[in-house]
């Protein structure tokens, strides 16, 4: 499979270079050339089909004419070591819950997929020079990825943050790491975090002087395996007897993960509509009402790692659809929230349902209940545990929410973090410094 830059401007690649380089040298991001539909018979009986065997036929769509078989599978597998079950809120309503991996959040399957996937490629290159992972966090994306290569030989991840904008137990599961795990505190906001990554990977210098990839979801590796989940919410649904009229909801930053479900729905995915869930960052929705993509500073919400002002993935979205705003708008509808009406629907769902929502979930939950039409079952994606929002979730609903081991685990560590500003000349200096 060939791999082309949504800017048109860079050479087709390899998915190995896709996957090393991450971004396109004229910063565009890598879309695959050919999306392949899948056969109605795998949807005529996926009901039948485990989480991993579902994987493992939509991996084999993407990855197949590039990884060997048996390889493909050995790393399916070894990501997929947890479910992601749907739990009924209301009648028709559900949370498709993709918080049961390594770090309580939905990133953990591209973050892990992306780390088998890039050190399969090292080896059959079977070079010594190390490969340098850059990403940027609003919250999630650091401890997943951070926790998905921790150990993993030939590579050192670097995660930027923004200084105070992510909740104390997300912080703690990417500074606490060591080993081959550096995190970088940036003086900004996370829109800072991204500009230092774009940067560093278009700056010649930096390139000729050591191995840059990114995992952030502009990556191919990363957000394609997110598309898993929803065949897998739509496997469980038509068990229910309920996935004919199919509606998904996913909160969207940087909209990797309705990117991810949006390609599913190429690949025939039978999913009827789509609902992205923003919070006060309201880009994409204002996008669908008017027609133009109009960028700006992120503000800061309860529901920190949707805060994205300028969504990476968009450009994949309009590359998709041909850059038509009425196929767009005609398949993905929008919805924005401020922190009121987030905690506005934590309470209630926990008061009327007793589930308890994390703020980016309660997008998802809010826009379903709004936007719903007679007869659809809506599901939305729940996509970190409220515990990692502890004081903000308890301080809304008024109750305890209790911390998962493997949460408590990480609160135990001591952070280690390298102050930044948001100039790139600095943190270029910082990344020269580490190769010598």
């Amino acid at each position: 499979m060939k791999y082309f830059s949504t800017n048109h401007k860079a050479p087709i690649a390899t998915l190995k270079k896709a996957v090393v380089k991450g971004l396109a040298e004229d910063r565009g991001l890598y879309m695959p050339e050919e999306i392949k539909k899948l056969p109605k018979e795998f949807f005529d009986n996926i009901e039948n089909y485990s989480f991993q065997e579902i994987a493992c036929v939509v991996a084999d769509a993407f990855f197949g004419e590039d990884v060997n078989a048996e390889d493909l599978k050995k790393i399916v597998c070894v990501t997929l070591s947890f479910e992601t079950p749907l739990a009924q809120v209301e009648d028709n309503i559900f949370s498709l819950e993709l918080f049961h991996g390594p770090t309580l959040a939905f990133k953990d399957v591209g973050a892990r997929f992306m780390a088998r996937l890039l050190q399969y490629f090292i080896r059959k290159e079977k070079g010594d020079s190390l490969v340098n992972v850059l990403v940027a966090t609003s919250g999630d994306t650091g401890s997943a990825v951070a926790n998905g290569f921790l150990g993993v030989d030939g590579i050192h991840v670097y995660v930027l943050y923004p200084k105070g904008k992510v909740s104390k137990i997300q912080e703690c599961q990417f500074t606490t790491l060591g080993k081959n795990i550096t995190a970088v505190e940036v003086d900004g906001v996370f829109d800072d975090c991204q500009t230092l990554v774009k940067n560093a990977f278009m700056d010649s210098e930096l390139n000729s002087a050591m191995k840059l990839t990114s995992a952030n979801s502009i990556n191919v590796a990363r957000f394609l395996p997110q598309a898993f989940y929803y065949f897998n919410a739509y496997s469980q649904l038509k068990r229910l007897g309920k996935a004919d009229e199919m509606v998904m909801c996913v909160p969207s930053g940087n909209f990797g993960n309705i990117c991810a479900a949006l390609f599913g729905h190429a690949m025939g995915l039978p999913i009827k509509r789509f609902i992205a869930a923003n919070n006060a960052n309201d880009v994409f929705f204002n996008y669908l009402k008017t027609g133009q993509y109009e960028p700006k500073p992120s503000v800061q919400t309860i529901a920190n790692a949707m805060d994205v002002g300028d969504p990476s993935n968009f450009a994949r979205i309009i590359e998709l659809y041909g850059n038509s705003h009425k196929r767009i708008s005609s398949l993905i509808s929008g919805a924005t929230y401020s922190d009121s009406q987030i905690a506005e629907s934590m309470k209630s769902c926990r008061e009327q349902t007793g589930y308890i929502l994390d703020p980016h979930g309660a997008c998802g939950y809010r826009a379903l209940k709004e936007n719903l039409k007679i007869g659809e079952v809506g599901v939305f994606c729940e996509t970190a545990h409220p515990a990692k929002f502890k004081d903000t979730v308890e301080g809304i609903i008024g109750s305890e929410v209790a911390i998962p081991e493997r949460l408590a685990a990480f609160m135990r560590g001591e952070k280690q973090s390298v102050p930044m500003t948001k100039d790139f000349a600095d943190f270029k200096k910082f990344l020269l410094g580490c190769c010598k």
